[in-house]
This record gives C-alpha cells, structure tokens and sequence, in this order.
C-alpha cells in the first residue's frame, strides 16, 4: 500500500504493526502530564472520556445526529497507558435497537513513539440512544434513509 504522503509501503507497514488491520481509528489522542497522576499512568478517568467520545461517533453517525451514552455496559483496563503513548481508539456498532446504538470500542497504545511496541490497553461496550432537539429519546433512522439523504 502507497500514498502520496508516504510512498514506501515498507514503512506504511511498520507504522501500523500490532494495530486492527484494515481499519481506521475513530479517535487518536496522546495524553499529556496533567492526564496522569505522579507516577505518569494516565487516569482510568481520562480513558473512558476518551472511549465515551470515540464510541459516539459512530453512534451519532448512524443515528443521523445527536446521542447520550445510557450505559457502559463493560469497561476492561487490560494494560496501563502512561503519558507520550499514542492511542488509537476504534469503535465498531455492534447492536442497533429501537432508539439505542451498542458499540464495541477498543483502545491501542504505541509506546516508545516509534511505534514499535503496540499493546491493546482498553476495551469497552457502551450504548448510546438517539436523541431529539429536546434530548428525549427518538427512533434509530432505517439504513435505507441515511443512503438517500
């Protein structure tokens, strides 16, 4: 695989070992110092903000617009994250209800900042429910709609 921004399809390759194959993160974040305590590992907090915003995106997608998380049905912290890792976050829909979106979200860490070292750190289930202008909760769109808007 080449692009224009990287021609050599050896270091396209490099760069994205231990990561999901084939897919696209939906968030990428680094945590900085204030995201950790003295020792540098970051804050549970902090993560699950970060996979809360990562899974409503393809939530609100789906749903044609606005979503509120309505549970976080699991949340697994399965390695620590320490501050300089890059994080890759993706999330993949897993159920479409009525009025809710399930998503799956998983979290990857490349330490060292050559990429080298990549280890799953987190992974989660959260739901979300789609939302009218008054935050009351409204139908998940049929796919059909979303193809001809």
């Amino acid at each position: 695989m080449t692009t224009p921004e990287n021609p050599n399809p050896i270091a396209v390759t490099a760069v994205n070992r231990g990561l999901p194959a084939g897919k696209m993160p939906e968030l990428r974040m680094m945590p900085s110092p204030s995201d950790a305590n003295v020792y540098g590992d970051v804050f549970g907090g902090w993560i699950m903000s970060q996979v809360d915003i990562a899974g409503s995106l393809p939530a609100t997608r789906r749903a044609n617009g606005r979503v509120a998380t309505i549970a976080v049905n699991s949340f697994l912290f399965k390695n620590p994250v320490f501050v300089g890792d890059l994080l890759s976050f993706y999330a993949d829909i897993v159920k479409i209800g009525n009025t809710s979106i399930t998503v799956n979200v998983e979290v990857y860490a490349e330490r060292n900042r050559l990429q080298a070292d990549t280890v799953k750190v987190t992974e989660a289930v959260l739901t979300y429910v789609a939302t009218d202008s008054n935050r009351k909760p409204r139908k998940v769109p049929p796919i059909e709609t979303l193809m001809h808007s």
